[in-house]
């Protein structure tokens, strides 16, 4: 009989867990009898909303901790922070991206910085930060890559190439950090686009290339994540959730 809380008395720290797929993921981790730690930047209403949410279901499940990613000292208070709220930490889910148009023509080294900076530095130097406390947990690294990392996006080659540094890293520290620390990845296609015309425009590029003929949704993500967090001889790979998008021309 398959345990209705496989993640009960474990600890995940989700990075960006206040809105979108982070916030789903975050339920689903929960629901499964996880404290979430959801780290957030800008998303104070959201992260506090859904803290509410949690802890109504089950009483002190989860903390909040704001930051920037890309100011170097919050990365290991992160990880200090999750160690005071619980005492170990057992899943680590590099959620949190930045995703913006960088034509090569307009693109600037603040760019570049910014997403390089939360897509593959912070992701790389919080795992660094916390894989003492997840070794003794025989823990787990989860990264939120991309499609785009195989498939580069147009007018985003910054964010492309960073998501393929991304995916890069979790291939490298599967290996790495291997025997006692798993790494894999999610990476998804049609399933939030950014709001007002960019990301509409994107939606109607997109639906026709897609073999299921539908986008997908937070749901099939946080499924993926909450499956990756549980499988314990399963490392170094990178789940595409794309409803078939990443084998079509």
């Amino acid at each position: 009989m398959l345990d209705p809380q496989p993640l009960q008395n474990k600890t995940a720290l989700i990075t960006g867990g206040g809105a979108r797929l982070g916030a789903m993921s975050a339920r689903f981790l929960h629901a499964a009898g996880a404290h979430v730690i959801i780290h957030y930047r800008n998303s104070t209403d959201n992260a506090k909303a859904l803290q509410d949410e949690l802890n109504d279901k089950r009483a002190d499940s989860v903390s909040l901790i704001q930051g920037d990613l890309l100011d170097f000292s919050c990365l290991s208070r992160l990880v200090d922070e999750c160690l005071q709220a619980t005492g170990k930490l057992d899943i680590l889910l590099n959620n949190a991206s930045n995703f913006f148009p960088t034509p090569v023509d307009e693109a600037t080294e603040q760019q570049w910085d910014s997403l390089f900076g939360v897509n593959a530095k912070a992701p790389f130097f919080l795992a660094k930060a916390a894989a003492d406390a997840l070794r003794e947990t025989s823990g787990c690294i989860i990264n939120m890559v991309d499609i785009h990392a195989e498939r580069p996006h147009k007018n985003h080659p910054i964010y492309s190439m960073a998501k393929a540094a991304n995916a890069m890293m979790v291939k490298s520290l599967a290996r790495e950090l291997a025997p006692e620390i798993r790494v894999n990845g999610v990476a998804p296609g049609a399933i939030l686009w950014p709001e007002g015309v960019q990301g509409e425009a994107s939606k109607q590029t997109s639906m026709p290339r897609i073999p299921l003929e539908r986008a997908g949704r937070p749901e099939n993500i946080a499924r993926t994540v909450l499956f990756l967090a549980t499988a314990e001889y399963i490392t170094g790979q990178i789940i595409a959730v794309d409803g078939g998008r990443s084998v079509q021309q």
